[in-house]
């Protein structure tokens, strides 16, 4: 068992660090394309009402909508293969890994956008956590069960289980009588 655990983890090692890799340099990106200054001559109010601003985009019509939405749940939905290749898990509950992951999404994407009240030209959206939050979830969803699920066929393919003899029974396994306290 212990000789399996060694082979398993050379890959998912591996596995672990370009998923380390990958997130530091999208986690750079992300930062470097929302938290630098922008010139512009006016800024729209800062978004507290969750919806309003997705309502105002759907307004605009539907190719205008579906670049401003589809840029909110694009943003940060590599987190939601990223950050499960960092934990590096093969067997996890799949709601567990879910939750781990969409809740990891959501502060990331809250600390951008508690960030950027601090930007010049950057105006912080409820809006746009929720989507970021959403691009999360349904990239998890749509990418980590099936890779999950096709690294543990390999890794059976390429370290098969050892079998087992099965042993004989031999009797009752012998117990000690218990001893009573003193006193």
């Amino acid at each position: 068992m212990q000789q399996r655990q060694c082979q398993d983890g050379s890959a998912v090692i591996r596995v672990r660090i370009a998923g380390g890799v990958l997130l530091l340099a999208h986690l750079l990106l992300v930062a470097w394309t929302s938290l630098r200054p922008r010139d512009v001559l006016w800024v729209t109010a800062t978004n507290l009402t969750p919806f309003a601003g997705i309502k105002a985009d759907l307004a605009l019509g539907p190719l205008q909508a579906a670049h401003q939405i589809g840029e909110g749940l694009l943003l940060l939905a590599p987190l939601g293969v990223l950050l499960p290749m960092v934990g590096g898990r093969l067997r996890v509950s799949p709601l567990a890994s879910l939750v781990r992951t969409v809740l990891a999404g959501a502060l990331i994407s809250l600390g951008i956008t508690l960030l950027q009240t601090a930007v010049p030209g950057q105006v912080p959206d409820v809006d746009s956590l929720l989507l970021n939050t959403a691009g999360v979830a349904l990239a998890h969803l749509a990418v980590v069960p099936a890779g999950r699920r096709n690294l543990r066929r390999r890794n059976q393919r390429e370290h098969p289980e050892p079998v087992l003899r099965e042993e004989t029974a031999q009797g009752r396994t012998p117990t000690i009588p218990r001893v009573g306290m003193a006193p």
